[in-house]
């Protein structure tokens, strides 16, 4: 099969069954890109989430345009990237109009509560998915446990914790 056709088919499919964005479409990622296709290891992936963590725009944006550049080159980035993000782009296009028509309906509202504890298990998944690969060291632990802390008891902002987290992971790891 073509490689520029797969790739459009898998981020398609990764774009069109990825609601919730962010960290719950990572499981989904990671089935097609490392295990289906075989385009990164697990420890590829794993530094595929930090890079894309830290850098400016939506993870799976982030993640599709790296993985369709080591896929296919340039091209195969920017067919990524619009793969991924064309079936949303449709499909908000509908609901927004549907919405628009039906927002204060019940049913509407209803199927509205039932997607928040959905996308809070994909995180979730996410999160275990990851975390063998993520805590190399006990030093990595350390890292993990003070941004938590800063977090939760000192309100730290995360963009803050983010940026300083990398720094001290280069200063550690360098």
């Amino acid at each position: 099969m073509n490689i520029y056709f797969k790739l459009a088919l898998v981020f398609m499919k990764i774009g069109l069954f990825s609601y919730g964005g962010g960290n719950a479409i990572l499981p989904l990622i990671n089935q097609e890109v490392v295990i289906s296709n075989s385009w990164l290891t697990n420890n590829e992936f794993t530094d595929l989430i930090a890079i894309s963590q830290v850098t400016p725009g939506p993870i799976a944006v982030n993640a599709s345009t790296y993985i369709g550049y080591k896929v296919a080159g340039f091209w195969g980035s920017v067919l990524a990237t619009v793969a991924l993000v064309l079936p949303t782009f449709i499909i908000m296009y509908i609901v927004t109009r549907m919405f628009l028509k039906f927002k204060n309906s019940k049913h509407v509202q209803n199927a509205l509560s039932g997607i928040i504890p959905v996308t809070v298990g994909l995180i979730s998944s996410a999160a275990l998915l990851i975390a063998p690969s993520s805590f190399i060291d006990y030093k990595s632990i350390i890292i993990c446990l003070g941004v938590f802390i800063a977090f939760y008891k000192y309100k730290v902002d995360p963009i803050l914790l983010t940026i300083i987290s990398g720094v001290i992971g280069f200063i550690l790891y360098s």
